[in-house]
């Protein structure tokens, strides 16, 4: 799974990446994982039009949440706490087309639902977008928990 594109342990129930390839949903499937969620947009780069039927014929169940990158906003972030919430005790692979999207929804994850400290939710994505970061990325890492909930 190293091999997935921007590939992130988050946690030793949580992995996060870009967009994986055919061969390496079934490597995510080997590896005991029970939900993929996308949080990429359907014609996002390299995006796969059957993606959800391929995991669910690998037994794994398959979320959608399209995130458009120009305007992420805190419903999409409340749908995403939602789903990781119902599934917190199986292992979970996020991925959206570069790890981007997933690397802030999984710091606001980490730190605003599980207590974990801003700088271990901060994967090495995220740390090297945060300069260049738009405006409305900041704002969904600005959310607090009551904006979400």
């Amino acid at each position: 799974m190293e091999n997935i594109l921007n590939f992130y342990q988050a946690t030793e129930t949580i992995a996060t990446g870009g967009q994986p390839t055919i061969s390496q949903l079934t490597e995510i499937a080997e590896a005991n994982y029970s939900l993929i969620i996308n949080l990429a947009m359907s014609d996002s780069d390299n995006a796969i039009s059957e993606e959800g039927n391929i995991v669910s014929s690998l037994g794994m169940e398959y979320i959608h949440i399209p995130v458009p990158f120009e305007a992420p906003n805190a419903n999409h972030l409340k749908l995403f706490f939602s789903v990781m919430d119902s599934f917190e005790n199986q292992k979970i692979f996020v991925h959206c087309a570069i790890n981007a999207r997933v690397s802030a929804f999984m710091h606001q994850y980490l730190t605003l639902k599980k207590g974990v400290s801003p700088d271990q939710a901060s994967s090495p994505i995220l740390i090297k977008w945060l300069p260049t970061m738009d405006n409305s990325w900041k704002s969904i890492l600005d959310l607090e928990l009551k904006d979400i909930e």
